[in-house]
């Protein structure tokens, strides 16, 4: 029997290559490869008629072969094609690139064949295409089960995905349970080992929900857990640093180009009285996109350095992390303020980060502005007396509390404020973020025109891009957000960087300037196209969601989204935050391509508001209902498995279960070999 912390390469029929393959999709170990679930699951619809089917749809059709297979090679592409038929009708059945069906179809031949409906080019009869065959009798087997659809990368194919799941789940035990048989039946769940199998391999999509609900609810009981521990650490001990008010923060704020709006001006308030008391300031501010958060923070290093302590912002990326120190320095300048301030990122020079580290240990640098690589081996603060991290949802609650670990004076906890534009209704923040004192800027600034927004189906990307080439001509800027970085992912179904940018070349020629983003390319490459489309030397970004957050392109006032219903409702609202932010008008496109799947309604909710926090509050209706938007469609706040929005009443669950249950519970729990998993699965609460 295998552990769940062998090597994926161990398991039977993974060598290097497949192996190397899950690696790019996450998977290391025997663990990994049972948490990567599947993202939505095919059911197969009963046998129709031919004259019952219409293009587009996906049918399955008991068919006789009439002819013989013909077989064409036509722009590197060959084509077998052969047709069948019923008592009601004809249809032709194509397959590309497919030679071996040229030997398994052969005229009076009879089977299933179940695929996608379409329409010849001549229009004068309906195709069936790329269709899979099965003899009738398994078919009938096949149809009464779900079949796991997983998230697919270049290689990796559902057939191999499959068989490894298969092969895992017979070389593991059967899988401990923390929780009671009385504890299951309260709180209306399955056994852990049960739900981890079906998950995989469910009868109906009831088993689905039933085991998602499970596996939800345990990630939740785990991140709340991590929050307890962290609660009792963080105090236990300790004092906080006294930070007093400051002129140069009322020289800051009259330096700046507008005023602050009564939000910003009350949470800066909260923040001022927390930096005097003598108890270590834990606060979050929450506000939605656009209302002016990273001012707030800025104040809070100048009043740090001010009183002669230092101030560090963490931000999740190398381009917001420049963009934060670009902005910092011109308000630094404008204010008259002389303050010693340092980038730490991860690209850096060895050399030039030995000299960086060595100005923030000895207390030269006041603030510092950096990336993950401020909690990497080697970095000491001389005097932390405030601690930012920005977009909190990005970063764990350990490393939030790596960063705080690192003052020189371990015997005095730096002030910690978090920051987050991930709209959560106020009852979900009060339990998600248990350990912190919240804040929320409700209101924008009033030179922010509301975003005109659309919901359209993908023919409608010709006026599209008619209106985007319009608005650059005007002058401005635009982004477009694929979901994906190159071809052959996730089954090759959505549209994807690489293959678009060859798209748009065709579309607009030489008249735009397009560069392309995403997480692949290395930092520089990110940082110098980011340069680029700042000082307008590009007219589009071709990206994924990298630039989700905090980037701030005043010019940039066209966003379109593709495949915009395989994304979050929290995320999408984040990406339309990055147009509209100079004062002109902002458009959002949001191209639907779920083809009448019943998933407009989320997107609708987009289309008719612009309040992050009212969209959560929807978005916590609709998805409240049960509907199931496969396995992670969204990913909001770090969680793998749970969703906030829909799994509300598990969280509020799992609060209960966990304050009933007390340190007993928590025992438990950690002493459960697959609970500590869940401890460091989730991306917020994991260890790094």
């Amino acid at each position: 029997m295998l552990g769940f912390d062998e090597d994926i390469i161990n398991l039977r029929g993974i060598g290097e290559k497949t192996a190397a393959l899950y690696h790019k999709v996450g998977v290391f170990s025997l663990w990994d490869l049972l948490m990567y679930l599947p993202r939505d699951y095919e059911v197969l619809p009963d046998v129709s008629p031919v004259k019952g089917v219409s293009s587009g749809e996906i049918a399955a059709l008991n068919l006789t072969i009439k002819t013989n297979p013909s077989d064409i090679r036509l722009k590197g592409l060959r084509i077998i094609s052969v047709l069948g038929f019923d008592d009601t009708g004809e249809i032709q059945l194509t397959w590309f690139n497919l030679p071996y069906i040229k030997a398994t179809v052969k005229a009076g031949s009879t089977g299933v064949f179940y695929g996608k409906v379409s329409v010849a080019k001549n229009g004068l009869r309906l195709v069936l295409d790329q269709p899979k065959i099965y003899k009738w009798e398994n078919y009938e087997r096949e149809r009464q089960v779900c079949h796991p659809i997983y998230p697919l990368t270049s290689g990796l194919t559902l057939k191999s995905i499959r068989k490894s799941v298969s092969q895992a789940f017979t070389q593991i035990p059967e899988i401990e349970d923390y929780l009671s048989d009385r504890e299951r039946d309260e709180l209306h769940l399955p056994p852990l080992d049960q739900a981890i199998r079906t998950i995989h391999s469910p009868n109906d999509l009831k088993e689905v929900r039933s085991s998602r609900d499970r596996l939800a609810f345990d990630e939740f009981l785990s991140f709340l857990i991590s929050i307890e521990r962290i609660k009792s650490e963080r105090l236990d001990g300790h004092n906080g640093f006294v930070i007093e008010k400051a002129q140069d923060t009322e020289k800051a704020i009259a330096a700046l180009p507008y005023e602050l709006t009564s939000a910003q001006m009350r949470v800066w308030n909260e923040i001022m009285k927390d930096l005097e008391n003598p108890v270590p300031m834990n606060r979050l501010v929450q506000g939605d996109v656009g209302s002016g958060k990273t001012i707030i923070a800025f104040l809070s290093l100048i009043m740090a350095a001010a009183n002669g302590h230092q101030g560090v912002l963490m931000a999740p990326t190398e381009v917001l992390v420049m963009q934060h120190a670009k902005k910092l320095s011109e308000l630094l300048d404008k204010a008259g303020l002389d303050i010693a301030t340092e980038v730490l990122t991860g690209s850096l020079p060895l050399r030039e980060k030995r000299s960086r580290r060595k100005r923030i240990s000895s207390g030269e640098a006041k603030i510092v502005i950096g990336t993950h690589a401020l909690i990497q081996e080697g970095v000491k603060f001389a005097n932390l007396g405030v601690v930012i991290t920005d977009e909190q949802h990005r970063f764990g609650v350990r490393q939030r509390l790596n960063l705080a670990s690192r003052n020189g004076k371990a015997s005095e906890l730096p002030n910690v404020l978090v920051m987050s534009a991930t709209p959560i209704p106020r009852t979900l923040a009060l339990i998600l973020y248990g350990d912190l004192d919240i804040s929320i800027i409700d209101k924008r600034p009033d030179d922010r025109l509301p975003i005109k927004n659309c919901v359209v189906g993908p023919e409608y990307r010709k006026k599209a891009y008619a209106f985007i080439e319009k608005e650059i001509s005007a002058g401005r800027q635009a982004y477009i957000v694929c979901p994906q970085i190159g071809p052959g992912e996730d089954g090759g179904e959505l549209e994807n960087v690489e293959e678009y940018m060859e798209k748009l070349q065709g579309a607009f020629g030489n008249r735009i300037r397009i560069g392309s983003l995403h997480g692949r390319m290395k930092n520089d490459e990110k940082n110098q196209i980011m340069d680029s489309f700042k000082s307008h030397e590009l007219d589009l970004i071709v990206s994924t969601t990298v630039i989700e957050v905090g980037v701030d392109v005043p010019n940039a006032t066209v966003m379109m989204i593709e495949n915009a219903e395989r994304f979050g409702l929290a995320q999408l609202h984040q990406l339309r935050g990055r147009v509209g932010r100079g004062g002109c008008q902002g458009y959002t496109i949001f191209i639907d391509t779920s083809k009448g799947q019943g998933k407009n309604a989320r997107l609708e909710i987009l289309n008719k508001s612009n309040d992050g926090f009212e969209i959560a509050n929807e978005d916590l209706k609709l998805r409240g209902a049960g509907e199931l938007s496969g396995i992670r469609q969204s990913g909001e706040m770090g969680f793998r498995i749970a969703d906030i929005y829909r799994d509300a009443g598990l969280l509020r669950l799992a609060a209960l279960f966990l304050e009933r249950g007390g340190d007993e519970l928590i025992d438990r729990f950690e002493n459960n070999a697959a609970a500590k998993h869940f401890m460091n699965m989730s991306d917020i609460a994991g260890t790094l």
